[in-house]
Parts: structure tokens; sequence; C-alpha cells
């Protein structure tokens, strides 16, 4: 009898960032950016100056970059931990269902009517 896992989870998903230690350490400015904007003042700061805010926080300049165009899926692949890039994602009104549709290429009503659909 093994104690192996009966699942791969080290396989390719094509498309799909994994995040693992690799893209914690990748991220982790950015994860730690986006874990303060659980406070009301962290999310005002950073809409007062976002340059200076990324500065603060020590992004580098991918994570800049994906931020500045708001790109949720950028900031996946700079390392960022969709759990803590929610709160990003709601400064600027999108919630994760919007955040789920644009991971699986769907508008934000095409996903939820996939995931009815699924129920």
């Amino acid at each position: 009898m093994h104690d192996m896992p009966s699942h791969d989870y080290h396989i390719d998903i094509p498309g799909t960032t994994i995040f693992d230690g690799k893209q914690a350490m990748k991220g982790y400015a950015l994860n730690k950016m986006c874990y303060d904007f659980n406070k009301a003042e962290n999310r005002e700061g950073f809409r007062a100056d976002e340059e200076a805010w990324m500065e603060r926080y020590g992004l580098n300049d991918q994570q800049k970059a994906a931020v500045r165009a708001r790109d949720v899926l950028g900031l996946i692949d700079a390392g960022g931990n969709i759990y803590y890039l929610a709160k990003f994602a709601g400064i600027f009104g999108l919630g994760v269902q919007d955040v789920g549709g644009l991971q699986t290429g769907r508008t934000k009503q095409e996903f939820q009517d996939y995931l009815l659909s699924q129920a």
C-alpha cells in the first residue's frame, strides 16, 4: 500500500497557472500588497497614488504593468494568488465571478450560466 496521492497535482493544464512554491515566491510582494487591501485605508491609499503604493511594496515591472492594465490574469502569471487578488479586483468592482469569467474566457453572465448548468 502506498501513501501516494491518487492524483498527480503537478500536471500541466494548458492556459492555467499553477500556484506553487515558485509562484508564491515570485508573487510575494504583490500578494502582500493585496492582502493589505483588507484594510479600507490601504485601499484608499492605493487609489490615491497607485505608483507610490506599488513602489512601497516593491512590485516588479511585470506586476506593475499588470496592475496598471487591471489585468487579473497577468497578475496571476506574475505570482498573484487569486484569494489575495480578489481584494485588488474588488477595488475596481470586479467580483469572483468576473474573475472566473476571465479565467475561462467567458463573460460574467456566461460564467454564471455555466455554473448554474453544473448544479
